[in-house]
């Protein structure tokens, strides 16, 4: 019989750990967007101090990466929960869906009203499905790769609910897309 060398196995980081780290890295980039969207008007998707009512709000660029991310998040999303899972087909399309909702996320930060939502902040509670994702994605990708797979599909399943729920939030008369589409 041949003579077998033993591999080393990789050491996997404790969950505990990875989840402290994401949630703190979560936090710090959360805050450091908001600062930077609170010191430069939170580029609002309309202005108040220039009378600019949402009815007559125009594609500013955040809510074009947005859109331009999250539109394709509800076709590829729904076809990795339809579809057979653990192919590369499927590790293909679950990277550029995390990618995407990761922009997506971001780009949300920029995309508000200052003076108005929680504490004047801009941000409504939509927003809170940003700092989720950014969360999510991470947790959902370190499940994968540590072979945590229920947690995996389980985190995934979570944020395409919270896809779906925000965008018919969003879809709300007096909100951008709700004063676009009705």
């Amino acid at each position: 019989m041949p003579d077998e060398k033993e591999q080393p196995s990789r050491a996997k980081p404790s969950s505990w750990g990875y989840v402290l780290a994401s949630v703190a890295i979560t936090a710090v980039i959360t805050a450091i967007l908001s600062v930077l969207s609170a010191t430069t008007g939170g580029f609002a998707a309309y202005s108040q101090a220039s009378g600019e009512s949402a009815a007559t709000v125009s594609l500013t660029v955040p809510i074009a990466i947005h859109l331009s991310t999250v539109l394709p998040c509800l076709v590829i999303g729904g076809v990795l929960l339809a579809r057979k899972k653990g192919d590369m087909l499927h590790k293909w399309l679950g990277r550029i869906y995390a990618v995407l909702m990761v922009i997506t996320a971001i780009a949300s930060f920029w995309i508000g009203r200052p003076g108005t939502g929680i504490a004047g902040s801009g941000y409504s509670f939509i927003h809170f499905f940003s700092v989720l994702t950014l969360v999510s994605i991470p947790w959902a990708v370190y499940a994968a790769r540590t072979g945590r797979i229920a947690s995996h599909q389980g985190t995934m399943r979570g944020l395409y609910i919270g896809l779906i729920v925000a965008g018919l939030f969003t879809l709300i008369p007096g909100r951008f897309l709700g004063n676009l589409l009705f």
